[in-house]
């Protein structure tokens, strides 16, 4: 693999696993934070992608639809608080995943009544169109880059959201313990209900901002769910800075596992089953860290 052609490989891992922490944030702050098990996550996913999809039709404009699609999804992630996951706190983590599962199917019926079950593409803003020269003969969207920025923006805003404000402080203290923290005048069930609208919506605006180059089709949660509990697990629970670590790590894997052509006593290994090395990644950090990188023990 030459340079130029490693250089494209690279960044394409360095957006995957950033918009990769984006949607594994939002999952680490709901199960590290509030001790629940959401395997309804990657559905939040796929309904951002296509809320954004509806809303660019009907709006005409790309901007717009982010901005009113994250807006909805905070309002969904508050009612649904309200109406399901509030009542899962003193739960078993059985109680946890058959209720969350449940949300997926309910969304996964939603979606085929409202979209149908067709492949939909989104078109990206006409001044992040371009590309970047590499080479004389190889370029990078300039859209893909844009995408890693926002990303590396809204990591360091929750980065100071949780370590230095008040609100994060609330957090943090609900996460040690909830009963001391109630007991201190502090309305933790509103803290919740705040964390897990906020989890929501980086699902979903992960979905919105991901349709114009991944297109818009059923299922698409599914896989984003998997490798995000894989982020999660690697980078530790409540961990912001580990889930940005893992996704990293998980780009990189998942991306040259796919493109490098491996070969075992001459014999070569179908990119397939190379991305194997991502669960392989995850079995060695629970063996030898069962935590996580930066998880508490």
């Amino acid at each position: 693999m030459d340079f130029p052609t490693l250089s494209i490989q690279l960044l394409n891992a360095l957006q995957y696993g950033l918009l990769l922490f984006l949607v594994a944030s939002g999952l680490t702050l709901i199960f590290g934070i509030m001790g629940i098990i959401n395997i309804a996550h990657g559905s939040f996913y796929m309904l951002g992608a296509y809320i954004a999809w509806s809303l660019a039709g009907a709006l005409n404009g790309f901007w717009l639809s982010l901005l009113l699609g994250v807006a909805l999804t905070l309002i969904l992630g508050i009612a649904l608080e309200w109406l399901f996951i509030r009542h899962l706190y003193d739960k078993n983590h059985l109680q946890q995943v058959l209720m969350t599962y449940g949300l997926i199917l309910i969304f996964s019926e939603m979606r085929s009544i409202l979209w149908g079950d067709d492949v939909y593409s989104l078109a990206i803003p006409e001044f992040l169109e371009g590309s970047i020269a590499l080479t004389e003969s190889l370029n990078y969207p300039i859209y893909r880059i844009w995408i890693s920025g926002v990303c590396v923006l809204l990591a360091l805003g929750m980065y100071y959201l949780i370590r230095h404000t008040r609100l994060g402080m609330m957090i943090r203290a609900g996460e040690s313990n909830r009963r001391m923290t109630q007991a201190l005048g502090i309305n933790i069930n509103l803290i919740f209900r705040f964390v897990f609208a906020l989890g929501v919506s980086l699902a979903a605006f992960s979905g919105m901002i991901s349709a114009p180059v991944s297109s818009v089709f059923p299922g698409m949660g599914n896989q984003i769910l998997i490798l995000s509990f894989v982020v999660v697990v690697i980078g530790g629970l409540g961990s912001i800075k580990g889930a940005m670590l893992a996704a990293l790590l998980v780009g990189l894997i998942d991306t040259f596992g796919k493109i490098v052509e491996l070969r075992v006593l001459g014999v070569p290994i179908l990119p397939e089953l190379a991305g194997m090395s991502v669960f392989l990644l995850m079995a060695v950090i629970l063996i030898f860290r069962p935590q996580g990188i930066f998880g508490k023990a």
